[in-house]
């Protein structure tokens, strides 16, 4: 093998153990699930991967307690800490593997724009 093939196999091997990498945080994101409950144990709420809400638990006794918009805030309230939770757990499973010039949230971020993975305009006069 000379010296081309020697560094075509290298940077092959170095782009199937990032593609593998890749793989595997992907595998982990889609098995990331945040529970939060409320101070009072009255609320649970499950999240997925996606920011979904995959359950939602309440006591019985949480309609005695709560009126329906204080219900509402609460569940929003424990929505909110989980999906956070969930968020920063795929965040740190992604940065790692983002090149350094492309910073994690201007890719996955809450305001990201078609902006950040296009190139500037083109001048055709300059």
């Amino acid at each position: 093998m000379d010296a081309f093939q020697a560094t075509v196999k290298e940077l092959a091997d170095q782009v199937n153990q990032q593609v593998e990498r890749l793989r595997d945080a992907y595998g982990a994101i889609n098995a990331i699930e945040s529970t939060m409950a409320s101070p009072d144990g009255m609320i649970s709420v499950t999240v997925g991967p996606q920011g979904q809400v995959r359950g939602i638990e309440l006591n019985p006794r949480v309609y005695r307690k709560l009126s329906a918009s204080e219900l509402a805030g609460a569940l929003m309230e424990q929505i909110n800490r989980a999906t956070a939770t969930v968020t920063e757990q795929r965040r740190r499973l992604m940065e790692p593997l983002m090149p350094a010039e492309l910073p994690y949230e201007q890719v996955f971020g809450e305001n990201v724009t078609l902006d950040a993975f296009l190139p500037p305009r083109v001048d055709p006069d300059a």
